[in-house]
């Protein structure tokens, strides 16, 4: 069975690219992220390239001596370029309608579709343990093409990190909540 495990970054001071990760988010990353994939005979690990998604996983990444590699598809979903100050209300707005854009912004669907596109190519790989570290908001959107309850007030009550994992079996895929 092929396992593709969805990791949210842990604890950041920021919401930047390079925003790092705070004391308590390194220190998770070091302990509670190894911790949960040692043993689990990971192939591969693809991350965002923002800083806080690369540092979450690369104390597993050296003690594993397994390669990060970067893809642009797993960045954080941009709501918007302009400074929106009901962006919370406006990005519930977006869990409800799915082509809903603001400017400079992505919709949900072309969030989504980038994402399941990077899922459908690993479902292909040899690879049968791989690891992809995101952020929350494109996290929580694939997760709902796989679990249809889950929605903007399962994304408010994500916590950093997160972890999810898809079993891909012949029948389908599974999605569990494992951290």
């Amino acid at each position: 069975m092929k396992k593709i495990y969805l990791v949210r970054h842990c604890k950041a001071v920021g919401q930047q690219p390079e925003s790092p990760l705070t004391e308590e988010g390194s220190k998770d990353a070091s302990s509670l992220i190894v911790d949960f994939f040692m043993g689990k005979r990971i192939e591969k690990i693809i991350s965002s390239p923002y800083l806080r998604a690369i540092d979450t996983i690369k104390p597993y990444s050296i003690i594993s001596n397994t390669e990060i590699k970067i893809d642009e598809r797993l960045m954080e979903r941009v709501l918007s370029t302009s400074n929106l100050e009901d962006w919370l209300i406006k990005l519930e707005e977006t869990y409800e309608d799915l082509e809903l854009k603001f400017e400079g912004g992505e919709s949900s669907s072309e969030a989504i579709k980038r994402g399941i596109q990077l899922i459908n190519e690993i479902v292909e790989m040899r690879e049968n343990n791989v690891i992809l570290v995101t952020h929350g908001a494109l996290l929580s959107l694939i997760i709902m093409q796989y679990n249809q309850t889950f929605g903007f007030k399962d994304w408010q009550a994500m916590k950093n990190p997160e972890i999810y994992c898809l079993e891909v079996e012949q029948n389908g895929i599974r999605l569990n909540h494992l951290l």
